[in-house]
């Protein structure tokens, strides 16, 4: 029976825990963003160089934070994916799934900055994992450091996080490093401008027959107020590099409610 190897770096944090960063929500607070990603591909990245390849993505997520106390945040995150697939060794695929997700971050000190530390777990179909074979469902807990500041850029409120993290999938899919890293700078009216990079790398672990893959993004959005309690966010990316993962671009939308 043929095996379908589909490698599919999912968008998974491209608009969502990296606005949430290293801080943590008020005690009884809540923050939701609804989002939306639209992403294709005609190319993917090989050790030998750029093959063709068809590949469309619509993702759907909810990220919502809630404050359990000043240092406590608890997380959930279920998703929705759909993707079609295509190469000149693989017949067409199209499939959707859902996954299920939640977990912790906890404040570990803001005497210089924003030290955090995050603890999720996802229990997801094919499409909302990063790799698949033959569609593979699979699970996967992450446990990630977080470090934000804010300061002034050209008179402006700005901020930096920066976050890495290891996440430990089970099965044959090899472990993964994220980085990430985001540069946001409040202008014209509260209008909050963000330059994202989103990396995973593939750990040294993958059995037969997923193999050794990195992803590297970069995004630009713009999060623009339109009320007291919600945000819209517009924004997209593109991936420069990779090895084993798809030349994607995509286009993103986001609401933000905070109340």
């Amino acid at each position: 029976m043929m095996r379908r190897l589909l490698i599919a770096i999912v968008v998974a944090g491209l608009s969502h825990p990296a606005l949430a960063g290293a801080w943590t929500q008020n005690e009884g607070t809540t923050q939701i963003i609804l989002g939306s990603t639209y992403s294709v591909a005609d190319e993917s990245f090989s050790a030998s160089g750029l093959k063709p390849v068809s590949f469309a993505k619509l993702w759907n997520s909810i990220w919502a934070e809630y404050g359990w106390s000043d240092d406590l945040t608890l997380i959930a995150s279920p998703e929705y994916a759909w993707a079609r697939t295509q190469s000149p060794t693989q017949p067409r695929m199209q499939a959707s799934d859902f996954a299920f997700g939640g977990g912790l971050r906890y404040l570990l000190t803001d005497s210089f900055g924003e030290l955090s530390v995050q603890a999720t777990v996802k229990s997801a179909g094919a499409f909302d994992m990063s790799v698949a074979v033959d569609h593979q469902a699979g699970e996967e807990a992450e446990l990630r450091l977080l470090y934000g500041r804010n300061f002034t850029l050209f008179g402006r409120d700005a901020f930096v996080d920066a976050e890495i993290g290891e996440r430990y999938i089970a099965g044959a899919r090899p472990n993964e490093t994220p980085v990430d890293l985001t540069l946001g700078v409040y202008a014209f009216h509260d209008i909050l401008f963000l330059t994202q990079s989103f990396n995973v790398i593939a750990g040294g672990d993958a059995r037969p027959p997923y193999t050794y893959y990195r992803s590297h993004k970069l995004a630009s959005s713009v999060v623009i107020p339109v009320g007291k309690v919600v945000s819209l966010q517009i924004g997209g990316f593109v991936s420069p590099t990779g090895q084993n993962a798809l030349q994607e671009e995509g286009a993103s939308v986001a609401l933000w409610l905070k109340f």
